[in-house]
């Protein structure tokens, strides 16, 4: 068992908030779009597909809209060429921050993400400078409520996760990038809700922030995470409840 983190509370409660405003839609038919060009348009053979198409299942997206962007991944129909960018920077406090784009227009994408850091008490950083303080991980997120940690954790050790983690108010079942369907197959058929289920960066340790650098990441974080052609964002900030109660 790890500690919990309070940047991984935050960003769940997010990701929630964005389920229900459809946001999260715009971000997995995205995914899987270029999961379909990089690998073809068969799930079966596509092991990056699958686990999109898995995504857009467990948020209830229709079918249609899956087929649709698959087809538009493979060329089968009409759309703009999205490519993925992924850049890497520092927020306030020296905090370690991802950001995962799909764009067709990577200057102008580029150009604003950059604006954004500097705007935000941060700045964007080469490629491969915060990176290697991530690694690439299946992370499920489930309510406290909707599961007891025994009877979780026997189930995601049997499906061959490595962690399960205390965020606060919901557990973080961390797994390695292959493990990552067959525990959200054993999770479901124990008939346990999640909030989210991908596969991204888990930072490796991380920053405690506090006051103006607290206040200052959370509102990078919002800036980032809005912008249209941000896919994800992941950090290794750190804040107390405290810092958070006093924000809102």
């Amino acid at each position: 068992m790890s500690g919990h983190s309070k940047w991984a509370t935050i960003k769940h409660k997010k990701a929630a908030l964005d389920a229900k405003r459809g946001k999260v839609f715009t971000r997995i038919i995205k995914e899987i779009t270029i999961a379909a060009r990089s690998g073809g348009g068969d799930p079966d053979a596509n092991p990056r597909l699958r686990t999109a198409v898995l995504a857009a299942k467990a948020v209830s997206m229709p079918a249609d809209n899956i087929t649709r962007a698959i087809k538009r991944g493979t060329g089968e129909l009409e759309g703009a060429q999205i490519e993925e960018v992924m850049f890497e920077g520092y927020g306030p406090g020296g905090a370690a921050v991802l950001v995962l784009c799909a764009t067709d227009n990577r200057n102008r994408t580029v150009s604003e993400i950059r604006h954004m850091f500097s705007k935000g008490g941060g700045n964007l950083g080469e490629q491969g400078s915060v990176g290697w303080m991530f690694e690439r991980k299946s992370n499920v997120i489930i309510e406290k409520e909707n599961a007891e940690e025994d009877a979780l954790m026997n189930i995601v050790l049997d499906a061959g996760g490595e962690d399960l983690r205390d965020e606060g108010e919901t557990w973080s079942v961390i797994s390695a990038p292959d493990a990552h369907e067959a525990v959200v197959t054993a999770i479901g058929k124990a008939g346990i809700a999640t909030v989210s289920a991908e596969i991204g960066m888990v930072p490796k340790n991380l920053v405690k922030l506090e006051g103006k650098n607290a206040v200052g990441m959370l509102k990078l974080n919002d800036m980032l995470e809005e912008h249209e052609d941000v896919q994800n964002v992941w950090s290794n900030y750190d804040i107390d409840d405290s810092e958070i109660d006093a924000l809102a």
